[in-house]
């Protein structure tokens, strides 16, 4: 089963939507919330070169990108 990690915000529909699709398709993910948490926003910039927006999504460590990115690409069937 894919490792997915999902950094989000609070009131960010992109974010809400993400989680929907990815529970979807009924799987389970990590959120980290970076609304109040600076270290894990800045986790988060880190990580993905620099992207400060919400949401960012990773699947097993790799960097998918936002909500958009997730739905054109799907969520990869990798164990």
């Amino acid at each position: 089963m894919s490792k997915i990690v999902i950094y989000t915000q609070s009131n960010c529909r992109q974010s809400e939507k993400a989680k929907q699709l990815i529970q979807s398709k009924n799987l389970t993910f990590v959120e980290k919330d970076i609304t109040y948490d600076v270290l894990v926003k800045r986790e988060m910039i880190e990580r993905t070169g620099g992207k400060a927006t919400t949401p960012q999504i990773f699947i097993n460590g790799k960097h998918i990108g936002n909500y958009e990115d997730l739905s054109k690409s799907g969520i990869p069937k990798t164990g």
